[in-house]
């Protein structure tokens, strides 16, 4: 399961970026995209799993599905994949393999807390995940 060396990536890289900035994690944000190899399920079970006995034990994975979106030739458009089965023009049918958006593994925020009068502080640091 390769979503735990995945896990444990973003464990490493959040509480790297905690540490830098002297901040207290309570939530790591990920865009994660249909077309990335990686199953969702597993990565939140594999993220807990990764967090025990760490400073970020407790904190929340919070995943943004990130469709498929293919660029079709013929209608010179950018149209999304109703499935990833099939990689051609939901509008069209002309098959294509330019794919703009849907591979994405990324941590794009770190949720912190600090001393504001809610509690918490939306820190925005993108991050690519090592597969």
């Amino acid at each position: 399961m390769h979503e735990l060396s995945i896990a444990m990536s973003i464990v490493d890289a959040a509480l790297e970026e905690a540490q830098r900035r002297g901040v207290q994690v309570s939530a790591v944000h990920l865009r994660l995209g249909a077309f990335s190899g990686v199953v969702k399920d597993a990565l939140l079970f594999s993220y807990e799993m990764a967090c025990q006995d760490t400073p970020l034990q407790g904190t929340r994975l919070v995943v943004e599905d990130v469709p498929v979106v293919i660029f079709c030739a013929k209608c010179q458009q950018q149209r999304t994949l109703n499935s990833v089965q099939l990689f051609a023009c939901p509008e069209c049918n002309e098959p294509t393999m330019d794919i703009r958006q849907g591979q994405e593994l990324e941590v794009f925020a770190l949720e912190v807390l600090d001393d504001t009068e809610d509690g918490v502080h939306h820190d925005m640091q993108k991050s690519e995940v090592p597969e």
